[in-house]
């Protein structure tokens, strides 16, 4: 066998764990209204006859459901469905994107309607303060350029303060789902160096400028170049790491 058969075999993918899966169920009856804020679950032991699992698989769901703020586990008392929040939404939405293996290109789809039309609505409402905090990204991000880290952490805040702009919570929420997954392509667009970095600075001065002047055209014509140009940078890299 030659050196171009060495990668015949593929990585094996892990099942999820028998506690995932249970999670996964009691979240899918919460969100379907089936169990509503203030109602019970059931004794571990009658839970682990009807999912078919042993009482520590029980545990270690229910355990994963409260620190998501799902459920309120309250001693000698049993378990209490909490109603879902913001921050319970968030979690949910975080925890599909990344368990479902979906490729960049969807998550652009995706990220193209969402911050082009946040980047439109942040120009008709963005307060002094909005504006203010959208700027302190900015400089951020240009006095910090030569540190990667940094820079990821000032693009991503660039992109939130938008969302938290628009004067509308679902826009941060929607983002922040995403926001894990797209520390990826910003940080390997950005290795590309100080160059790269000081680009994305003139593009998101060109937002912010759009915005200030409250002029949602500009906003979002600046907005679709940029995310553009993202996805071209990301192509092109990922292309460069192909064998």
């Amino acid at each position: 066998m030659d050196d171009s058969d060495n990668t015949a075999f593929t990585a094996i993918h892990r099942e999820p764990r028998l506690s995932d899966k249970v999670t996964e169920a009691i979240i899918e009856t919460i969100v379907s209204n089936k169990l509503k804020p203030g109602d019970m679950l059931p004794p571990e032991r009658e839970l682990g006859k009807q999912f078919g699992v042993s009482r520590t698989v029980i545990r270690e769901a229910v355990r994963a459901l409260a620190a998501k703020g799902m459920l309120e586990v309250r001693s000698g008392s049993g378990v209490r469905i909490v109603a879902v929040d913001e921050k319970t939404v968030r979690e949910s939405m975080r925890h599909f994107v990344q368990g479902s293996d979906l490729d960049y290109g969807k998550v652009d789809e995706v990220r193209l309607v969402l911050e082009v039309a946040a980047a439109g609505l942040a120009a008709q409402r963005a307060s002094a303060e909005d504006i203010a905090a959208i700027d302190a990204t900015i400089v951020a991000l240009e006095n910090e350029c030569s540190d990667l880290d940094k820079s990821v952490e000032h693009d991503l805040a660039f992109h939130r303060a938008i969302a938290r702009a628009t004067h509308n919570e679902l826009f941060l929420v929607l983002h922040d789902s995403m926001g894990e997954m797209l520390i990826e392509v910003r940080r390997r667009n950005l290795s590309k160096g100080r160059d790269e970095r000081r680009l994305v600075v003139a593009m998101h001065q060109r937002i912010r400028d759009g915005i200030a002047a409250h002029d949602p055209e500009a906003a979002q014509q600046a907005m679709r170049d940029h995310l553009g140009h993202v996805q071209a940078t990301w192509s092109d890299q990922a292309g460069s790491t192909t064998p």
